[in-house]
């Protein structure tokens, strides 16, 4: 690894903790923040030319409670700041807490009180310490688009006065399933970028594996945080056969296998096995294990469809949606024939949140397919294709339809 890349990595891992630190020192997340993003610039540059210190993280939170404090203490903030800037000092580097506030600041990321869009955006720049252009870039939006988001939801944090400490007894739990949809989304779009000539984006699925595995080690006898480690490491093993060398999709069913990352696979198999059985199953452990299912297949005719059949069913009576049933549509169509999966997808056409997504048309096209009717799979390729905003599925419906006539 390069020195560049090395720093990159250390620095994205003591963000959260040096932002934990002084936010439970000084509170105020908005000029915390900010403080610690000019923290990080400084490091960045001059670390790259004079070496890391022998305590970055005491480096860190030294330099950016000074970028704080002064902030406080500048001219335009005197009158109103006077009496708590007077308190303020800068820590000395020897004590500095070797606490690690990561979790809570997660926790506080997710505040209900934001909208799913700005929990996403605010966790990317505070707990993973992307950039403001970066995050923008991952979600295909102008940066000043993303930096008013991800303002608003300082400033709604700060309405909200939101502790910061993490929640308890019932709170802890709703607040729990709120991190994990986000770090679930946050992988999602990177291993299928919504829109884009892209159709992944490993940056966005490792830091989705890294917040979650930190979750997990936090919080080892919550099982749905295991099962949703569990679900990104297996499914992430596959990331380097998804694709050809010129970029096209290749699917699963043809797929090289000996490409999926095996280190991964185990990893993923071994939370699987400790977790099932041991915690009350969830959404996030049932996907984990149909995930598991598809990995310890040597080959694509090896697939154990009815037990991936089974588990989806499960998945449906756990948590009910249009998406689970329409995997569970292609699991059935593995089972008992394309037809029978196709009157599965035809419960879905009623469904709005199904007519603003190209996905219904995509299965319906693959198992028309497979029922011998080219005429209209082609057609259902052809509208798949017109819907999705990501130039790879593009590509791959048209030529899907292309080579039915």
């Amino acid at each position: 690894m390069s020195t560049e890349r090395s720093i990159e990595s250390l620095l994205r891992e003591l963000a959260p903790q040096v932002l934990g630190a002084l936010l439970r020192r000084h509170g105020q997340f908005d000029a915390c923040e900010d403080a610690v993003q000019e923290a990080l610039l400084a490091a960045a540059l001059q670390w790259a030319q004079e070496g890391v210190p022998e305590s970055p993280r005491s480096w860190l939170d030294t330099v950016a409670s000074r970028r704080l404090i002064d902030e406080w203490r500048g001219e335009s903030a005197r009158r109103r700041r006077e009496e708590t800037a007077v308190t303020l000092e800068v820590p000395d580097q020897s004590e500095v807490s070797d606490s690690d506030d990561s979790l809570a600041l997660l926790f506080l990321c997710c505040h209900p009180s934001l909208s799913a869009p700005s929990q996403l955006a605010l966790t990317l720049r505070a707990v993973s310490g992307l950039t403001t252009a970066e995050i923008a870039s991952a979600f295909l939006v102008p940066e000043t688009t993303m930096a008013q988001r991800i303002s608003r939801a300082k400033q709604t944090i700060k309405l909200a006065n939101a502790g910061f400490a993490l929640p308890q007894g019932a709170e802890l739990a709703g607040r729990l399933r709120v991190v994990l949809h986000v770090l679930y989304l946050v992988f999602n779009e990177g291993y299928t970028a919504s829109s884009g000539a892209a159709l992944q984006r490993a940056d966005l699925t490792a830091e989705a594996i890294r917040l979650t595995r930190m979750l997990h080690r936090s919080m080892p006898g919550e099982g749905e945080a295991a099962g949703l480690l569990a679900l990104m490491l297996l499914t992430d093993a596959r990331r380097d056969a998804r694709t050809d060398a010129d970029g096209s999709i290749v699917p699963l069913a043809d797929q090289r296998r000996e490409l999926w990352n095996r280190v991964q696979i185990e990893e993923g198999l071994e939370l699987v096995t400790r977790t099932l059985g041991k915690a009350p199953v969830g959404p996030y452990q049932l996907q984990a294990a149909i995930a598991a299912v598809h990995d310890e297949a040597p080959r694509a005719e090896d697939t154990d469809w009815p037990q991936i059949r089974a588990l989806y069913g499960a998945l449906e009576q756990v948590s009910p949606g249009p998406v689970v049933t329409l995997n569970r549509a292609v699991a059935v169509a593995m089972v008992d024939g394309p037809r029978a999966g196709l009157a599965v997808l035809g419960t879905l056409d009623a469904d709005e949140s199904m007519a603003q997504t190209h996905r219904l048309d995509a299965v319906r096209g693959h198992l028309l397919e497979l029922a011998g009717d080219p005429v209209a799979a082609r057609e259902c390729y052809r509208r798949a294709a017109r819907m999705t905003s990501s130039l790879p599925e593009q590509r791959y419906l048209a030529l899907r339809a292309a080579q039915l006539g």
